[in-house]
């Protein structure tokens, strides 16, 4: 009953942190706003997590498996290599269009933070290899896995041409360039 509990407050911390980060930014979330709008008292949030960069690394591998999941689920539909990537291509501009979407999690924080927060750039990096060794694998039977980091910078580089313009055609033009790349 107890882990139950524990578990319960974990997770409204983790939920509330991960929304509030993604909406509003990891420099302007403060512990205490995470207190509040979680429900939990202070002292239960300090037996789950030692600072904020702890809730900071629960959120990026919460949203690092929520993506990876979301990649895997779009390249599912099609056999044919060439297809799945440009699934991956299409997702993007299925996500970029919609209300919630405030930017790629990993690319945000990565923004944000200072250069010798090492925790934190390598489990950003770990999770951007993650896309790099999706696209590999993927076009690894067709002997195009050289294309991989090809395909993994028009990926990131729609998604932040997508940030800064706040415009689908980023992402648009990015799936015609690795359709392009892939002939």
């Amino acid at each position: 009953m107890r882990d139950k509990r524990k578990n319960a407050v974990r997770e409204a911390i983790v939920d509330t942190a991960s929304r509030l980060f993604y909406q509003q930014g990891y420099v302007n979330t403060g512990i205490n706003q995470i207190i509040e709008e979680s429900g939990v008292v202070k002292s239960s949030l300090y037996q789950g997590f030692r600072s904020k960069e702890d809730i900071l690394m629960a959120y990026l591998e919460s949203a690092g498996a929520a993506t990876d999941e979301a990649l895997l689920n779009a390249t599912r539909q099609y056999e044919e290599p060439q297809r799945k990537i440009l699934a991956v291509f299409d997702y993007l501009i299925n996500l970029v269009q919609q209300s919630d979407y405030y930017g790629c999690n990993f690319l945000n924080i990565i923004s944000e933070i200072p250069k010798d927060a090492e925790r934190v750039r390598n489990q950003i990096k770990k999770q951007k290899d993650g896309v790099r060794n999706l696209f590999r694998s993927i076009l690894a039977p067709i002997d195009k896995g050289h294309l991989a980091d090809e395909i993994y910078i028009l990926f990131d580089g729609a998604l932040i041409a997508n940030k800064v313009h706040g415009e689908i055609w980023p992402v648009t033009t990015a799936r015609s360039m690795a359709q392009l790349l892939m002939k």
